[in-house]
């Protein structure tokens, strides 16, 4: 391909449903922001994007919309993602020319979908995108030895998508995208919630409790309790209640059970020699969902198999996207480029 590497045109984007985050290679990770975008109805430009715009979500007067470009892990809305990734870029590539950019995406995304990131990502100013897919983009980060010929397994847990991967020789061997992640954990809270306790919680508070009390496997902490304000659907009226660690852990038993299974049908689909090779050296956990209390505990319990997590499994993908750029002679093969639509 012929690319003239140079450490200050390279940048790493981790484009994610809950978050994006962005590294440029010699500076490391230089912005991590909510993927969110707040748009004027009246005239369709830009009122606010990232931090700025989440803390919008719910609280908008009828002429501002703020939204979620992303869902599943792919852009649902195009214009919306557009608009976010040119001003995510703009504050990154100060003096940053033609900028060659590499975008994690979900293994399991059609080529509509890929095309629809690579052009917005061109549109906001890069003069070559490459896309890699989030399980070895997080391998990757994580420090595996993907280039070996050897067995590695990634369950990278994002927002919209997890992510299970056997890789090696920087390829992946078996892999499975279910679109059951962070955001249906949270959404299964607020469904319990509404269902036991006849109380309507946002986004932002099921999120605050899966952080505070939420759990995958039984442990002492079941008992902690934590207070949680909502509006009670009987009365209409704002209302506190009491709530356990250990039924917040049972109201995410379905969703969590996905996730486990998609993990024990990627290893039984694994070829033996592979096999083997992820029994002696474990699961490697990665993404916002391996910080759930006890989700290692779940999985290795499950698979029999040792699980560890992640150094920063927050930043795992965009971390290996951008190794990957600054890596470019050796991992190239981990890249993708298809032709632009004109």
């Amino acid at each position: 391909m012929g690319l003239l590497r140079h450490f200050s045109r390279d940048i790493g984007i981790d484009l994610g449903t809950a978050n994006t985050v962005v590294y440029v290679s010699g500076h490391g990770i230089v912005l991590q922001e909510p993927s969110v975008v707040a748009i004027d109805k009246r005239d369709k430009t830009v009122y606010a994007v990232g931090l700025e715009a989440n803390k919008m979500i719910g609280r908008t007067p009828e002429d501002i919309e703020a939204v979620r470009p992303l869902r599943d892990g792919v852009i649902a809305d195009f214009g919306a993602a557009e608009m976010m990734l040119r001003s995510f870029i703009k504050r990154v590539k100060k003096g940053i020319f033609n900028p060659h950019i590499a975008i994690g995406i979900p293994s399991g995304v059609t080529d509509v979908e890929r095309r629809a990131v690579m052009e917005a990502a061109r549109k906001a100013g890069a003069s070559e995108v490459f896309l890699i897919d989030e399980p070895l983009a997080a391998a990757i980060g994580a420090g595996l030895p993907v280039a070996e010929a050897t067995g590695n397994m990634i369950v990278d847990i994002g927002g919209g998508t997890t992510e299970v991967a056997v890789m090696s020789l920087q390829g992946i061997v078996k892999s499975e995208s279910v679109r059951v992640a962070g955001n249906e954990l949270s959404e299964a809270i607020q469904t319990y919630m509404k269902r036991v306790h006849n109380l309507a919680v946002g986004d932002r508070t099921s999120e605050e409790i899966k952080i505070k009390i939420g759990s995958a496997y039984p442990g002492d902490e079941d008992n902690t309790a934590m207070e949680v304000r909502g509006l009670h659907l009987l009365s209409g009226l704002p209302r506190t209640v009491t709530i356990k660690a250990g039924e917040i852990r049972e109201s995410m038993e379905e969703p969590l059970s996905v996730i486990v299974e998609a993990v024990k049908r990627t290893l039984e689909k694994t070829p033996p020699e592979l096999a083997a090779d992820i029994i002696e050296r474990g699961i490697v956990l990665a993404g916002g969902g391996a910080l759930l209390k006890g989700i290692d505990t779940l999985l290795a319990h499950e698979t029999g198999i040792v699980t560890h997590i992640a150094p920063a499994p927050l930043n795992c993908v965009v971390l290996g996207a951008g190794r990957v750029l600054e890596d470019y002679k050796n991992l190239s093969r981990v890249l993708t480029k298809l032709s632009m639509v004109s």
